[in-house]
C-alpha cells in the first residue's frame, strides 16, 4: 500500500546522458551518488568502501584522482565494483585522460580549468573513445578568476555563467553527453543557481549542497536545499555531501527521495515521536527494526505507533502497522485490516517476520 501524494512532482524534461550503464536524466529514476574517502591508491580499501556504498543503495560513486597513481588504480578498482565510478579531476588534463582509458565511466572536471583547446579537445576525444560521459562541476569556492572580479563575489548570476560557458566549450567540441552542477556550501545560492541554470538549458542536473558539514547539519541542509528544488521538478540525479561515512549520505539520499515518492527504496517506516499514552518504547523498537530491516530493498511501507490515538488512521494506509494496545495487547494491521494481537516483547520478531513474508509474495 502508498499514500497517495497530496501533489504530484512533475519532473522537468531534460536530455539523457549515460553514466556507464547508468542513465541519467529524462524518465530515469533519480539516481543517488556518493564519494569515496579513501586513498584511491589503497584499492582494496575502496573496493570495499564502494561495495558498502553500493549496498546502500548508491547507483553512482565518484572517486578522487589527484595524481597519475590514482588514475592508474582505476583499472583494478573498477573490475570489482558493480556501480559505475566518477573520476574528481580538477586541473590536470592527462588525468582526465588516463581515468577516461583506465575504467572511469565519467569525468568530472570544469573545462575552463583545464587548459588550452588542445588539452580540452584531447580529454574529450579519450572521453568519447571510452564512453565516457561528463559532469561539468561548477562550484562557489573555485570560479573562474574573471568571472569572480565580475560579479564580486559567488552569486547565482556568476555560478549559472561558469556553467554556460563551460557548456559552450564542450558543444563547440560536439560533445553533448554530460550533465551539470552549480554547487555552493549556501542553501539559497544554491537553490537560485539551479532554478536560473534550468531556464537556460535542458542537460541533466546533479544537485547537491557542497560542504554541507556534519551528520544533522548537513543531513538538514541538504534536505531543505535538495528537497526544495526535487519539489519544482528540477534534478536527476543527487549527492549529499557529509562529514561523515559515505553510506551516510546514500541513506539521507534515499530518505530525501522516498518523502516526495520520487523512488522507492527499502521500508519506509511511519513513527510517532512517542509520549505517555505509548504502550510500549517507541523509539527503541523503531531503532532495533531500521537495523534489522535493513536489508530489504523492495519498497514496503511500515507504521509503528505507540496508541491507538492515531495508530489505525496511520496503519490503514500501510502495508503493515503496530498499534499499541493497553495491558501490552497490541494490534498488527496487515495491507489496513486488524490481524491479530501481538504482545509487546513479540513485535520487533513478528514485524520483521511479516515484512519478509510481504517481500517474499511481492517478489515471487
Amino acid at each position: 500500500m502508498s499514500i497517495r501524494p497530496f501533489r504530484d512532482i512533475k519532473r522537468r524534461k531534460t536530455k539523457v546522458v549515460n553514466v556507464g550503464n547508468v542513465k541519467v536524466g529524462g524518465d530515469n529514476p533519480i539516481t543517488v551518488q556518493s564519494m569515496t574517502n579513501t586513498l584511491t591508491t589503497d584499492v582494496k580499501a575502496t573496493i570495499n568502501q564502494i561495495n558498502d556504498i553500493t549496498e546502500e543503495g548508491a547507483d553512482i560513486v565518484r572517486v578522487s584522482c589527484p595524481d597519475e597513481s590514482s588514475t592508474i588504480a582505476l583499472k583494478e578498482i573498477t573490475k570489482h565494483v558493480s556501480i559505475p565510478v566518477v573520476a574528481d579531476i580538477h586541473f590536470h588534463y592527462k588525468r582526465a585522460i588516463e581515468a577516461a582509458e583506465n575504467g572511469a565511466s565519467c569525468l568530472r572536471i570544469n573545462p575552463g580549468n583545464i587548459g588550452d583547446e588542445k588539452k580540452i579537445h584531447e580529454v574529450l576525444k579519450a572521453a568519447k573513445n571510452n564512453n565516457c560521459s561528463i559532469r561539468i562541476g561548477v562550484n562557489a569556492g573555485s570560479l573562474e578568476k574573471d568571472i569572480l572580479e565580475k560579479f564580486k563575489e559567488p552569486c547565482p548570476e556568476a555560478l549559472v555563467q561558469s556553467a554556460k560557458r563551460n557548456i559552450k566549450i564542450l558543444e563547440e567540441k560536439d560533445f553533448f553527453n554530460f550533465k551539470i552542477s552549480v554547487k555552493s556550501s549556501d542553501v539559497f545560492l544554491s537553490i537560485a543557481a539551479y532554478r536560473e541554470l534550468s531556464r537556460v538549458t535542458d542537460y541533466p542536473l546533479h544537485l547537491g549542497i557542497t560542504e554541507a558539514g556534519s551528520f544533522i547539519s548537513g543531513s538538514i541542509k541538504s534536505s531543505i536545499g535538495l528537497g526544495s528544488l526535487l519539489m519544482d521538478g528540477i534534478g536527476d540525479t543527487i549527492r549529499i555531501s557529509l562529514s561523515d561515512n559515505p553510506t551516510e549520505e546514500v541513506k539521507i539520499g534515499n530518505e530525501i527521495l522516498k518523502s516526495l515518492n520520487l523512488r522507492n527504496r527499502g521500508v519506509k517506516i511511519i513513527s510517532c515521536p512517542s509520549c505517555a499514552r505509548q504502550a510500549f518504547q517507541v523509539i527503541d523498537t523503531v531503532k532495533i527494526l531500521e537495523k534489522r530491516l535493513s536489508h530489504i530493498k523492495t519498497p514496503i511501507t511500515l507504521s509503528i505507533i505507540g496508541c491507538v490515538v492515531n495508530g489505525p488512521g496511520e496503519a490503514a494506509m500501510t502495508d503493515i502497522g503496530i498499534t499499541g494496545g493497553g495491558k501490552g495487547n497490541n494490534m498488527l494491521y496487515l495491507s489496513g485490516v486488524q490481524n491479530e494481537k501481538v504482545f509487546t516483547d513479540d513485535i520487533i520478531n513478528k514485524v520483521v517476520s511479516e515484512v519478509e513474508k510481504k517481500v517474499s509474495e511481492i517478489e515471487n
